[in-house]
């Protein structure tokens, strides 16, 4: 379960999302990467389910009820960049 009060700190949320990833995800990956290997990458959804609750640590108005949502919001992601990216090839 995941709670956002308005487009304003979705928003702001996403840009923390993104520059945490891009940041402490990035080191993350890097220190985890056997592990990453030994579960064939699924492992790159805990990680990005961590930053999802990190950013909503930090973000008001953005709040995220433990492990479970995150993982799912980080494979929600997942799935949407995986889209995105097969739409952009087309063009």
């Amino acid at each position: 379960m995941a709670a956002v009060r308005g487009l304003g700190p979705a928003l702001i949320a996403s840009v923390v999302i993104g520059l945490l990833n891009a940041t402490v995800g990035l080191f993350l990956k890097i220190i985890t990467f056997p592990l990453s290997i030994l579960t064939l990458g699924l492992f790159l959804l805990v990680i990005n389910g961590a930053m999802i609750l990190l950013a909503s640590a930090i973000v008001p108005g953005f709040h995220v009820y433990g492990w479970v949502p995150a993982f799912w919001g980080a494979v929600v992601l997942a799935l949407l960049g995986m889209l995105i990216r097969a739409i952009r090839k087309d063009a």
